[in-house]
Formats: structure tokens, C-alpha cells, sequence
């Protein structure tokens, strides 16, 4: 017992792995397991928020430079919605978390929700909620609402919405997402860590199966398996015919866990296009049909690898959960996939923006587009040089082009792939021994457990799904330009409709009221109805805000920073005014 215990203080993964599984496969894909990396001193520093939208406006070669670190009262907020302070990986602290007023920064990965968003404000001194529009990489935008009782609500339109609760549990930082995806409403959990300097969320698994199902899914199955995915003729399939083509039939869960994931990427993908405006890629030629797909064998092999690395890395945690031991960010995050000397593949799982290297050009990495780490980054980099092995077509970053990637949007790649991967289990176990899947043994049949971090988070809102509903319809006036929202409660509201719009919102022909003969106004209402304050072009944001106020929401476009008033829209370009509407 002391040997284990030791085992698992120093991160020696392949005595546990072969302790799960006996047939010494899965623990040589943990042998090499490095030590987990040095805990910084208390006193460095710490990445400063962004406060940029998750468009093309910031330029990723940018070093990411950190002012000092606050003081031992004042650190930051670990994971947005969270009650209380930043800790690092291994150090809880219980101060209470400061005020923070800035926008938050998104990262580009939007299908794994935006991990590093951090809050406006903290729950303390959130006075109302704060509502944010975000351009995303490719088209699209997305909502933040900073609520009241601390929490985040973020939704877009044709992806998951969610929203976002923090809580704390042995000193450390988690959250706990409850998402809502056309109509199908599921949960993720995430754990705040600290590495390079930097503030990481890393997923973790809502549940782990006994050590003889990760053993199924890890080695090879009896005989290949034949599955039919039921494909044919759903219109993702046909669009994305020249990038993707599925197996014919699977030696292992890792191949078909592959497939899995490529395919739930390129339907998130199709859907955001349909109802998000997103960009979604261009096939090559318009004789792409009769050339092999763009994601070859030996790419979608890389992958499967990948995978393994994925099942052998959560086969670790459920040991670890099942001594009532705490998961170990530094082993499982890319504090790990950076520092163990071998090459990784990265599947995307939604837009981000990526830099080539050759031409300094900002592009877009996409959905299911396929990133290989060949080098690890420098000591003390906050960026990794990525090989596109697969994209999708303009204007999305082209294949062999080396791109550099922000370290947090690694890490949402990484938590988007764990992610996929777990759902997929959640299928392989349902469906085992049905549909050509071969049987699993009894042993992995068993029921999974739930760590604790899981078992004490708080529970959803019934009211949630509804307020992300809502949202999506103020992004779509947004979108279109239509009705400008108010604040109300802790969701933006759009205005009504113009009677003469009753029609196409309801989906049901009405005939307009006639307009009432307006009266004739008295001298003592004229008297009474004071002149709007004046703006002019030029005027700043605090002579705006003391003539008309606080807006009642902010949104952050390519052309500037609008400020949306009942019945007036401002928009500033460096802090001053350009356009009145």
C-alpha cells in the first residue's frame, strides 16, 4: 500500500495502469509519464485578463505578458462563476475573490464553452447583471451574461449553450456546466490549475467505468467490428463527403471513437453554418467528390493514437478517484501532452483564430480540422507551434501551414476531444453487444462511479433552459439588426416586434391594428417632456454616460464598441464617439 500510495504522489502512472488492467498494454502507454511539473512560487505573476472580443482583433504572435501577481488577498478568479479565489494546482487558499470590471476575454475554442472566460464582477459586488456581445472567429456571435447570483450563462446560435456555476471542494476551484443543444441538456465539470503562469480549466470526467471497460476500449476487440452509423443521406454528410469518410469497420473503440468525434465535430460545424452564419470551410474543387477524402487514414490513425493516450489518461484518474485521491491537473492537462517529448494530435472542436508562421496572417482553425504538436514550446512560452494536417478549405488555416496557438486555446482542444471521447464511451457502454458492437466482459459492465467533485456540485436552474432560449433570441435580432434589448432580471430582453413583424415572429398571419388617432398634445405635456440630452461625434464614453446614462447593454463588433440606449445606439472607436443611431 505504501508502494501505491507513493506511485501515485509521484505521478508513476504505469503501476496503476497495470493494476487496472493486468495485460501491461495499457500501462506502457503511461510509462513514460513525466514528473509533474515544479509548483511556482507564490510570488510571480499572473496573466492579465483579456479584454478583447474573440474576433480576429488580437494578433496571436503577441507575447502573453504578465503584470505582478496581486497580493495574497486579491488573487483572481479561477473559473468563471466561481465563489472564490484563484489557487494554483496544489495551494487552496480561502480569500475572498476581488472585484474585477473587465470584459471578459473568450477563447476561440467555442464547442468546450469557453473555459477561461473570467467574471465581470465578482457575486459580492455583481449590483445587476452584465451583458456582453462577442464577434467569434469565422462568423457568428456570442453572449455572456455576467448574472447576478454569480453565475455565467453563454449561448450562441447552432451551438450548445450553457450555464456555468462555480463551487470549491478541498481547497481547489470547479465548475459545473449544464449545457442545452437543441433540445438534449447534459453536464460537464472542469477544475481550475495554474501552469506557466497562466489560468487553465481542465475537464474532468462527470464519471469513471470500472478499470475492465477502460481495458475493453483500450486494446484490441476480438474481431472487427461493423457499425452502421445511419449517415446516409443526413446533409452534413453529403457537404462534408470530400473531407471525411468513416471506416468500414473498427478493430478497437479508439478507431471508432475517432470516427465518433470527427463526425460530432462536423455536424456542430454544419449546424453553426445553417444557424449561425458561421463559415464552414470550402471543398477544393468542384470534382472533390471523385478524390479521396482530405482526412486520410494515416491523419485519422494519429488520431486513434491520440485517443488511446486519452482512454490510458482517464484509466489513471479512476484509479486515483477510486483511492479518494484528487486529480492531478500537471498529469492530466497539457502541462503533461507539452513536457513528455512526444508528438500529439489536436482535433478542434469550434472556431478559433491560429497564426501562420510563414505569413504572419491570421486564419481560422475549425471544427473538426486536425493539429499536430511535432516540438514542445520553449520553457517559457505561452503559444506552441502547431502542423494543420487537415482543414476544410478557406478560410480556414491551410494544410502544412504551422500555426501558433494560444496554451489556454490548447487546453480547450484537449478538454474538447476528453469531452467527445466520454460521450462516446457513455454510447460504447449502452450499446455494447448491440448494433455489430462486440459484447464488453462482465467485469466492465458494472455501474461507473461518480467522484465526489461531481456528487457535491450545484445543481442546474430549471430556469436555465429557458434564459439560454432567450438569449438566442436576442443574438438572432442582433444579427439581423432588428429590435435593440433591455436588461431585465438577469436576461437581455429584446424589444417587441413592430406590429407589421407579428406575422413572421409567430409563424401565423395576423392583419396589423390601424393606428389610433394620436391626440393633440397640451402645453402642459409639451412642458412636461423635457429634449433628450444632446451627443456629438467625438465625445467620449464618460460624457456620454453622464448625459444618457448607463447603456442598457454593451455588444463589441469589428467596427467598434456599441452602447445600445432605448431608442438610440452609440458607437465608439478608441474611446470615442464615431456613430449616433
Amino acid at each position: 500500500m505504501s508502494l501505491h500510495l507513493r506511485a501515485v504522489k509521484h505521478g508513476a502512472l504505469a503501476l496503476i495502469a497495470a493494476g487496472l488492467l493486468g495485460t501491461g498494454t495499457l500501462a506502457g502507454a503511461v510509462a513514460n509519464d513525466p514528473a509533474k511539473p515544479p509548483a511556482k512560487p507564490a510570488a510571480k505573476t499572473h496573466p492579465r485578463a483579456h479584454t478583447k472580443s474573440a474576433g480576429r482583433r488580437r494578433a496571436a504572435t503577441a507575447p502573453h505578458k504578465a503584470p505582478a501577481r496581486r497580493t495574497a488577498t486579491h488573487k483572481a478568479a479561477a473559473l468563471p462563476g466561481s465563489p472564490g479565489p484563484a489557487a494554483d494546482a496544489n495551494a487552496p487558499t480561502n480569500n475572498p475573490p476581488p472585484p474585477v470590471n473587465t470584459t471578459p476575454r473568450i477563447p476561440r475554442n467555442t464547442t468546450s464553452a469557453r473555459a477561461q472566460l473570467k467574471p465581470t464582477r465578482s457575486p459580492i459586488h455583481n449590483a445587476r447583471p452584465v451583458v456582453n456581445f462577442h464577434d467569434n472567429p469565422g462568423g457568428g456571435q456570442t453572449v455572456i451574461v455576467e448574472r447576478r447570483d454569480g453565475t455565467r450563462l453563454v449561448a450562441e446560435l447552432g451551438r450548445p449553450g450553457f450555464v456555468q456555476r462555480g463551487y470549491k471542494l478541498n481547497g481547489h476551484d470547479f465548475a459545473r456546466r449544464s449545457y442545452y443543444d437543441h433540445g438534449v441538456i447534459y453536464e460537464s465539470f472542469f477544475r481550475a490549475y495554474r501552469f506557466r503562469e497562466l489560468q487553465f480549466s481542465l475537464y474532468v470526467p462527470g464519471s469513471y467505468y470500472p478499470r475492465a471497460f477502460y481495458g475493453w476500449t483500450y486494446n484490441p476487440w476480438p474481431k472487427p467490428a461493423a457499425f452502421a452509423w445511419g449517415w446516409a443521406g443526413s446533409p452534413w454528410f453529403a457537404h462534408f463527403g470530400y473531407y471525411f469518410a468513416p471506416y468500414p469497420e473498427y478493430p478497437s473503440a479508439a478507431f471508432w471513437l475517432t470516427n465518433y468525434m470527427i463526425s460530432q465535430d462536423l455536424q456542430a460545424s454544419f449546424v453553426a453554418n445553417q444557424e449561425g452564419g458561421e463559415e464552414d470551410g470550402t471543398p477544393p474543387q468542384p470534382d472533390s467528390a471523385s478524390r479521396p477524402p482530405v482526412l486520410t487514414p494515416e491523419i485519422k490513425q494519429k488520431i486513434a493514437n491520440e485517443v488511446k493516450d486519452q482512454l490510458a489518461m482517464e484509466n489513471q484518474e479512476a484509479a486515483l478517484n477510486a483511492a479518494n485521491h484528487d486529480i492531478d491537473p500537471g498529469s492530466s492537462g497539457i502541462a503533461r501532452l507539452i513536457s513528455d517529448g512526444r508528438p500529439h494530435v489536436f482535433v478542434a472542436g469550434g472556431n478559433l483564430d491560429g497564426n501562420d508562421t510563414s505569413s504572419g496572417q491570421l486564419c481560422v482553425i475549425g471544427d473538426g480540422d486536425i493539429l499536430e504538436m511535432q516540438t514542445p514550446p520553449a520553457a517559457d512560452a505561452t503559444t506552441a507551434d502547431l502542423i494543420v494536417l487537415s482543414s476544410k478549405g478557406k478560410p480556414e488555416c491551410e494544410i502544412s501551414a504551422t500555426v501558433q496557438v494560444q496554451l489556454t486555446d490548447l487546453q480547450e482542444m484537449q478538454n474538447h476531444m476528453r469531452e467527445s471521447i466520454d460521450r462516446g464511451l457513455k454510447i460504447l457502454a449502452d450499446k455494447q453487444g448491440t448494433d455489430g458492437l462486440p459484447a464488453a466482459p462482465p467485469a466492465a459492465q458494472t455501474p461507473s462511479a461518480q467522484p465526489q467533485y461531481a456528487a457535491v456540485a450545484p445543481p442546474p436552474d430549471p430556469q436555465d433552459v429557458a434564459e439560454i432560449q432567450q438569449q438566442e433570441i436576442q443574438l438572432r435580432g442582433a444579427s439581423s439588426n432588428q429590435a435593440v434589448g433591455t436588461v431585465s432580471g438577469d436576461v437581455a430582453q429584446p424589444s417587441p416586434a413592430p406590429a407589421s413583424d407579428t406575422s413572421a415572429a409567430t409563424g401565423s398571419p395576423e392583419v396589423p391594428a390601424a393606428p389610433a388617432s394620436p391626440a393633440s398634445p397640451t402645453p402642459a405635456d409639451t412642458a412636461a417632456t423635457p429634449a433628450p440630452p444632446a451627443i456629438q461625434i467625438g465625445q467620449t464614453i464618460n460624457q456620454v454616460e453622464a448625459a444618457l446614462g448607463a447603456p442598457t447593454r454593451i455588444a463589441h463588433h469589428k467596427s467598434g464598441t456599441i452602447f445600445y440606449y432605448n431608442g438610440k445606439n452609440v458607437t465608439f472607436k478608441d474611446g470615442k464617439v464615431i456613430a449616433i443611431e
